[in-house]
């Protein structure tokens, strides 16, 4: 095969793939030090005496997004997703949002089941029941 035939197929030559595989690289390595960084703040802040929750949910939230992009980045290119055509990419994203979903919709179910124990399947509130004491044995009494 030729040198021509290789470039018209779609295949980059040695050089291009070295500068993309050098760019995904700093773009991985960027993105895993933000995730440093704001794991380190999520530390301090539940280290402090006044946590905000608000705040590391919403840190907690950004590290997800940062970790797609690099699952996103670390698929596209080093496992050569991003050159596959349309069609190809749509068989595997589908699937793989379709499990995404349904492990969302049984924690969330599961999340309920958990919540509407004890309240007779949310028909009634639930109460905290106090504990009843044993009445205490009678002296001299024989069982």
């Amino acid at each position: 095969m030729s040198q021509g035939a290789t470039a018209e197929a779609g295949h980059h030559d040695d050089g291009t793939q070295i500068k993309r595989i050098w760019k995904t690289f700093w773009i991985l390595s960027v993105i895993t030090i933000i995730e440093l960084g704001i794991g380190l703040s999520i530390y301090t802040i539940h280290k402090g005496d006044n946590p905000n929750e608000l705040l590391v949910l919403m840190f907690k939230g950004l590290v997800c997004i940062l970790t797609l992009a690099k699952a996103f980045y670390i698929v596209s290119v080093f496992m050569h997703l991003g050159d596959e055509i349309r069609n190809m990419i749509m068989t595997i994203i589908v699937p793989l949002l379709l499990f995404v979903w349904f492990i969302v919709a049984f924690l969330w179910d599961g999340n309920a089941w958990k919540n509407l124990k004890n309240t007779d399947a949310g028909s009634r509130e639930y109460k905290e029941q106090p504990q009843q004491k044993l009445p205490a044995k009678e002296k001299g009494h024989k069982d």
